[in-house]
């Protein structure tokens, strides 16, 4: 079965040959859709990943919001009372917690104030998993000192570059003087442009209409040995004395990323635009494959009456209609994962958003393709069956 399936392939392959106009014009529309659904998907995994990594930088085990939280960009607020209610739990060696809001950064060369992601922490116990936080802790002590995300968005200004040769960046962030004293690695997101992280001192000193018993997330950290998930349903329903009004929600750290990327998939119309995209060039694809293999059909109707008349099946032909449309899809794939590549590098330096290859998506991008152009091979033996031996007499 094996030996036959590869003495048919020649056929198919030398059918492409003949016109090589149109094997190019073929390839390049696959190469097109291709393409265009690497390039929906890159996008909508790089928001995913941006808008989840911060959550994922936590560092604990446990996990205090508020039940109403959607998104860090709008975050809710809750008693810091319900953290310190952990404690007294078997298991919970300590908490921690932290403050989110937005703020305004001005760019001292410009003058102009951007949006930016400010999280407030204990420099003592930081609760972020950055290294270089790690290093500079102490260095938030002082109020007014922060540390910047260089791997946000430009327009802050020279941040990154100022702070390396001088080892101080002086700005204003919310209109009051900060100094930053330290730099970091997180990324922008389609949420945040960038991330300013500070003491939990400085924090309050810029968000001025900001209760201190009010926090946005309440880190807890368990004992060896301890059963998380027991935990977590304990902490669940000894916090919330009222189920149907929670005060807060205890979750993983994944938990927690998995709401923030809900809300971006299924609370805005971005998941389903991106979606929308990946449709749009399967179909495309499917429709440009069609036209090709129709066309080669329609053009070659008297030889495949003739296999026929020599006792060729329409299976036969069905096999070498789909070997057509398999080797379209290797030579379409191609050239498009090196050009979405590309395409992503390029992106990456001009947004800074984390869209990068993955393996996955390469994968399913190739079977996407193969069952596009399975799916016109199929519709295309609709005019392959009209081919009549009777017809060459």
């Amino acid at each position: 079965m094996t030996k036959k399936l590869f003495l048919k392939t020649p056929l198919a392959w030398r059918q492409l040959l003949k016109e090589k106009t149109r094997l190019a014009v073929a390839v390049a529309g696959i190469t097109f859709a291709d393409m265009l659904i690497f390039i929906q998907m890159g996008f909508e995994s790089a928001l995913f990943d941006a808008a989840i990594q911060p959550h994922r930088n936590l560092s604990a085990d446990l996990v205090l919001i508020n039940p109403q939280f959607n998104t860090l960009f709008s975050v809710k607020s809750f008693p810091r009372q319900k953290l310190y209610q952990a404690l007294s739990y078997d298991g919970v060696e300590s908490v921690n917690s932290v403050y989110i809001g937005t703020g305004q950064w001005r760019n001292p060369k410009t003058r102009i104030d951007r949006a930016i992601l400010v999280w407030g922490i204990d420099p003592d116990q930081p609760g972020l998993k950055f290294p270089e936080l790690q290093k500079n802790q102490n260095q938030l002590k002082a109020l007014g000192h922060v540390m910047f995300d260089q791997a946000g968005r430009p327009e802050y200004g020279a941040v990154g570059d100022i702070f390396q040769k001088t080892g101080n960046f002086q700005t204003e962030l919310n209109s009051k003087s900060v100094s930053v004293k330290g730099v970091f690695s997180n990324g922008a997101s389609f949420a945040a442009d960038g991330n300013v992280i500070a003491s939990h001192s400085t924090f309050l000193n810029l968000f001025t209409n900001r209760k201190p018993e009010q926090i946005e997330v309440g880190l807890i950290n368990v004992k060896p040995g301890t059963d998380i998930q027991r935990l977590q349903s304990q902490l669940q329903r000894g916090l919330n004395p009222n189920p149907q009004t929670p005060f807060v929600e205890v979750g993983t750290t994944e938990d927690f990323a998995q709401k923030e990327k809900n809300y971006w998939a299924n609370g805005t119309g971005i998941g389903f635009i991106f979606g929308l995209g990946v449709l749009v060039g399967f179909i495309v694809g499917i429709v440009i494959v069609y036209q090709i293999l129709y066309s080669d059909v329609s053009d070659h109707l008297p030889e495949y009456a003739t296999l026929k008349a020599m006792g060729y099946t329409d299976n036969y032909l069905l096999i070498v209609l789909i070997q057509e449309a398999l080797v379209l899809a290797i030579l379409g794939y191609l050239p498009a994962f090196f050009l979405s590549f590309g395409l992503y590098e390029l992106t990456f330096a001009a947004t800074m958003l984390p869209i990068s290859m993955k393996v996955d998506r390469a994968v399913t991008v190739f079977i996407l393709t193969v069952i596009m152009c399975s799916i016109s091979g199929a519709i295309a033996l609709r005019k392959l069956r009209s081919a009549d031996p009777a017809d060459i007499f």
